[in-house]
């Protein structure tokens, strides 16, 4: 079973980078931008997650907070973030349990071997905890606008 527009985004609690934990629930109030990625340090995702940090006080200034998401360590993370400066939060689904939830838990294929995976996915939550928008297999190119223009012209602001 997985989400679906229009549904209350089921809460979950998950390690993130700096070693805290988050509750999807603490972000009650704001939009959440929830991004689902392979992998740290590859270069698709890390064009990614630059491309979210260079548009992230857009992001902010529309009410909506950023949470990406792999099956990565937190201790990971820490490292993407300090080596790209990211200011936003990462979390480590190492036993991808969120991903499934989402349905981006996937068998995939690279070079004629299959193997499971995360899918790029980007989901939109609003301030209200339902989820508005999704965007899955999504290609990087440009996303990022799409995603923040979704927010700014769809959403009733949410408050800062």
């Amino acid at each position: 079973m997985t989400i679906e527009v229009g549904q209350p985004a089921p809460d979950f609690e998950l390690e993130a980078s700096g070693g805290q934990r988050v509750k999807l629930s603490d972000y009650r109030g704001k939009h959440v931008v929830l991004y689902f990625y392979p992998k740290d340090m590859t270069a698709t995702c890390t064009t990614q997650a630059c491309d979210f940090r260079d548009r992230s006080g857009d992001y902010a200034d529309a009410g909506a907070v950023i949470l990406g998401i792999s099956t990565d360590s937190a201790a990971r993370h820490d490292k993407f973030i300090a080596k790209h400066d990211l200011p936003f939060l990462l979390l480590a689904d190492e036993e991808h349990k969120v991903a499934e939830q989402y349905g981006v838990w996937q068998l995939k294929k690279m070079y004629g071997k299959e193997y499971m995976g995360i899918v790029r996915s980007t989901f939109i939550i609003d301030k209200d905890g339902v989820l508005v928008r999704e965007w899955r297999k999504v290609r990087v190119k440009d996303h990022v606008e799409e995603a923040l223009e979704y927010i700014r012209t769809e959403l009733e602001p949410a408050k800062g």
